[in-house]
C-alpha cells in the first residue's frame, strides 16, 4: 500500500532543483520524504498565491499533517503556507531565510544591479561567488549561465524596480531555522534575529560553512540535524527507522 510522505521538500525553481537532490537522497535512507516542485514558465507572472494554492491541492491529498522544508524563496512559501494552513503542517524547516523572509538571493541580485555600475554579467559573476564560493573561472561561467536562467523562473516577488519587505513573526508549529556562518546573502547576524521569535520547541542551527547553498555542500551535516529535530518532535511515534543512529554513523563514514 502506498504510504503518504511525512516530509515534503519544496522547490520552486527548476534550475535550482539539482542543489536539493543530494540531501533529499541522503534523507530518504532515514525518513519518508517527497519532493514537491512548482514550475513557472517565462510567460507567467510571479505569484506566491498560485504556488500556495497548488501546494495546498497537493497537501490536501495527505491524511495527516506533514513536515515542510524550504530553502530561500521556498522557505518563504513554507512560512506563508504554515500561517494560512497551520492544521496541515506538523513542522517547518527553513534554510537561509532571515527574519525578513522575502530577502533572498534574487533581492540581493537586484540590490547589486541598483547600486553598482557594472554589467549584468559582472554582477552575476560576483553573485555566483557569494552564493557558491567557487573561485575557479570555469565554474564561475557555468554558474553565471545557471543564474541567468534561474532568474527567469524565480518565484521571488522582487524586480529591478521594486523590492519587497515582508517581516514575519513566528508560526504556531515547531520551527527549525538553519543558516550558514559564511552566507553572504543572509548573514548570520540576520539569522540570529529569529531568537526573539522562537518558541521552546524551535531550533536555530548554524552550519559552519557552505555559503548560501549550504544544504548542498554540507548536506550530511544538515541532514543529521534535521533528523534529530524531527525525531524529538515525533516523541513515541518516530518518523525515522529504529536504527537511524547506526545508519547515520555508517553513511557519515562514506
Amino acid at each position: 500500500m502506498f504510504k503518504n510522505p511525512e516530509i515534503i521538500w519544496l522547490n520552486t525553481n527548476r534550475y535550482l532543483l539539482r542543489f536539493n537532490l543530494p540531501i533529499i537522497k541522503y534523507l530518504s535512507n532515514f525518513v519518508n520524504i517527497a519532493h514537491w516542485e512548482y514550475q513557472q514558465n517565462e510567460d507567467e507572472g510571479t505569484s506566491l498565491d498560485v504556488a500556495m494554492k497548488l501546494l495546498d491541492d497537493y497537501l490536501s491529498l495527505m491524511n495527516k499533517p506533514v513536515h515542510l522544508v524550504g530553502h530561500s524563496t521556498c522557505g518563504l512559501l513554507g512560512l506563508w503556507y504554515a500561517h494560512k494552513y497551520p492544521e496541515k503542517v506538523k513542522s517547518l524547516s527553513i534554510l537561509g531565510v532571515g527574519v525578513n523572509p522575502a530577502f533572498d538571493w534574487v533581492s540581493y541580485y537586484y540590490m547589486m544591479r541598483s547600486n553598482l555600475s557594472c554589467s549584468k554579467e559582472v554582477i552575476l559573476a560576483r553573485l555566483a561567488k557569494h552564493l557558491f564560493g567557487y573561485q575557479n573561472p570555469y565554474y564561475q561561467k557555468a554558474f553565471v549561465k545557471l543564474l541567468e536562467r534561474a532568474l527567469l523562473y524565480s518565484l521571488s516577488p522582487h524586480s529591478l524596480y521594486q523590492r519587497f519587505n515582508l517581516p514575519m513573526g513566528t508560526i504556531s508549529q515547531p520551527l527549525m531555522i538553519c543558516g550558514s556562518k559564511n552566507d553572504h546573502i543572509v548573514c548570520w547576524e540576520e539569522m540570529e534575529r529569529w531568537q526573539c521569535h522562537l518558541k521552546p520547541e524551535d531550533y536555530l542551527w548554524q552550519c559552519p560553512t557552505g555559503e548560501h547553498f549550504f544544504h548542498h555542500f554540507q548536506y550530511k551535516l544538515l541532514a543529521e540535524e534535521m533528523i534529530k529535530f524531527w525525531s524529538l518532535l515525533s516523541e513515541n511515534q518516530s518518523i525515522c527507522s529504529n536504527n537511524y543512529q547506526d545508519k547515520i554513523s555508517s553513511f557519515s563514514s562514506i
